[in-house]
């Protein structure tokens, strides 16, 4: 299917590793302009390059997400070098563990990883999405909705983000803009692994899990997650606005005793 998003420029925070990286080859291979931003230079650039050579495009933009005046430089260059936005993604984000026993310093600086650089970043592209009346893709978590206890700063963020992607879906409706959340629950990303192997039994708490994900018992991978995020993103989903999609194997809404397993 041609989802239509040749020659479109595309950013996409954190987009070097992760379901970010995923996203970034995503929108190449559907012949966009995939401008990766974060902070992770040799990550982006062996990705940029890697792209490239399959013959499609890529940029990276080093920029730290919190330091805004380094993201509002970061947004003017790709406007300089191109004459137009069409997508922001916001996927750049950490669950950091900051909870209630934090210093509210913690708590604020975990709003400004999560969120904030959300905001600023949007702001900054605002013009050049209402020139090219392009789209907004939020990546949000399961735990804005489930909870997980202990990371009370990034649940709080991603609650936000649910919360603007409605807030800008109205907003922004006048210009034709449309901004949806794409919401994993489960996804096996670098961080990810790292969290499972730091587990007394890595292997029993992985097998745990996928036990609790109905749909085939496993979990989401991150191209899974990128299909959704270009399809939301393209002219195919014209009419997709305000929209949290959870993509997830049912994990969220599903009752935790199913157990459907898949036909043999």
């Amino acid at each position: 299917m041609n989802l239509g998003l040749d020659n479109k420029v595309v950013i996409i925070t954190g987009g070097a590793k992760g379901i970010g990286a995923a996203i970034t080859r995503a929108f190449a291979a559907e012949g966009a302009v995939a401008c990766i931003f974060g902070r992770n230079r040799e990550e982006a650039a062996a990705l940029v390059a890697e792209i490239v050579a399959k013959g499609g495009r890529a940029e990276s933009h080093h920029c730290e997400m919190t330091d805004e005046a380094a993201l509002r430089a970061a947004v003017a260059a790709v406007q300089a070098k191109h004459g137009r936005i069409d997508c922001v993604v916001n996927n750049a984000g950490i669950n950091d563990g900051v909870g209630l026993r934090s210093p509210v310093a913690g708590f604020r600086a975990s709003l400004e990883n999560n969120i904030v650089q959300c905001f600023v970043l949007v702001q900054a592209a605002l013009d050049a999405l209402i020139a090219s009346r392009g789209t907004i893709v939020n990546i949000g978590s399961k735990c804005s909705v489930t909870g997980q206890g202990g990371t009370s700063g990034y649940v709080a963020a991603k609650g936000a983000m649910n919360g603007l992607t409605r807030e800008w879906a109205v907003d922004l409706a006048k210009h034709g803009i449309r901004v949806n959340c794409v919401l994993p629950a489960e996804v096996m990303t670098p961080q990810y692994a790292r969290w499972i192997s730091s587990r007394p039994d890595p292997q029993a708490s992985l097998a745990e899990i996928n036990r609790v994900i109905p749909l085939e018992q496993r979990m989401t991978t991150a191209e899974e997650i990128a299909d959704t995020a270009v399809f939301v993103a393209s002219p195919r989903s014209s009419h997709t606005t305000g929209q949290i999609l959870y993509v997830d194997g049912g994990y969220v809404h599903f009752d935790r005793a199913c157990t459907t397993k898949a036909s043999t």
